[in-house]
């Protein structure tokens, strides 16, 4: 099938024949974190070093949502459907309120300021997880170039409580991160030390306690290749559609690589949208494409 790579024939079920990559807009220099959000009926996204927060929509294209965007990256919407966004030059996720005010969350740990907060997702609990690897400070190209303050890690901060704690700590270089659908399992990408010549690069899955307070395992899931995991997402049977060096590779709850969906460039990130969360919107270094698929995006409580 043209536009795909079936390893497994459950993949054949989720791809639909009929339905192209399509390329929707280009001309940027790096695209990250995309969100649908689905009562504007549009796609948010960042393009990193041109410091804009874009927004896609199928009737009037690509407009610019947010400039500067203080260099965001990843970002996500939590239960009261505000967006929240991590900061590069800001260090620091921020939220955008219902009213369009924009507040900033949380800054530092232990007295110290975070990295470059990369990728967030929202447990249903409304406590916010998020990566901080170095990638944002380490060249001026994406922030700028500023010294860390402590070593890279994975954090949870609970906004009602003013609660930050770091969930894990040994990674060189966490980046994006998921939930399973019943939340008793998070994905987290290690992408490694990218200034060593064979940085670690894999995805490591949690398992989250009942309570939500603590994390165990951490064990390598899946080394994503060619490339490695940037972005992620899960769809409504527990599947990891994953960011890599070719394309969008699909992977079961079991780790195993079920298929591929073949990109012309290197993918950053990802995210389901549309009306019925079955459209993948994919961010291809400087191009954004959409594909349909017969699958829809985990659909949260």
């Amino acid at each position: 099938m043209d536009g795909f790579e079936i390893r497994d024939r459950r993949f054949a079920h989720y791809v639909l024949g009929n339905a192209p990559l399509e390329e929707l807009a280009t001309g940027f220099r790096w695209i990250e974190g995309p969100v649908w959000m689905g009562d504007a009926d549009c796609l948010l996204f960042q393009d990193i070093p041109r410091n804009r927060t874009m927004r896609w929509t199928e009737s009037g294209g690509v407009s610019v949502f947010r400039a500067p965007s203080d260099f965001a990256n990843g970002q996500t919407r939590d239960r009261q459907g505000r967006l929240i966004a991590c900061s590069h030059r800001g260090r620091c996720l921020y939220r955008t309120e219902l009213d369009g005010r924009v507040t900033a969350l949380v800054t530092q740990h232990g007295g110290k300021r975070f990295n470059a907060p990369n990728d967030v997702v929202v447990k249903s609990d409304g406590t916010i997880w998020f990566s901080d690897p170095l990638y944002g400070i380490q060249t001026d190209y994406e922030g700028g170039r500023q010294p860390s303050e402590q070593p890279p890690a994975l954090y949870r901060y609970d906004p009602g409580a003013g609660d930050i704690r770091v969930m894990a700590a040994d990674f060189d270089g966490p980046n994006g991160l998921a939930f399973s659908p019943d939340e008793r399992r998070l994905y987290v990408a290690e992408t490694g030390d990218q200034t060593r010549d064979d940085p670690k690069q894999y995805i490591r899955v949690f398992d989250v306690s009942p309570d939500g307070m603590r994390l165990s395992g951490g064990d390598v899931f899946h080394k994503v290749a060619p490339g490695y995991c940037d972005g992620m997402r899960i769809d409504e049977d527990g599947n990891l559609w994953s960011s890599a060096g070719d394309g969008v590779h699909c992977i079961s709850p079991a780790g195993e690589l079920l298929g591929k969906v073949l990109v012309p460039h290197v993918v950053s990130n990802l995210c389901f949208g549309g009306r019925d969360k079955n459209r993948l919107f994919i961010g291809g270094s400087h191009t954004l494409y959409a594909i349909y698929l017969n699958r829809r995006g985990v659909q949260w409580p």
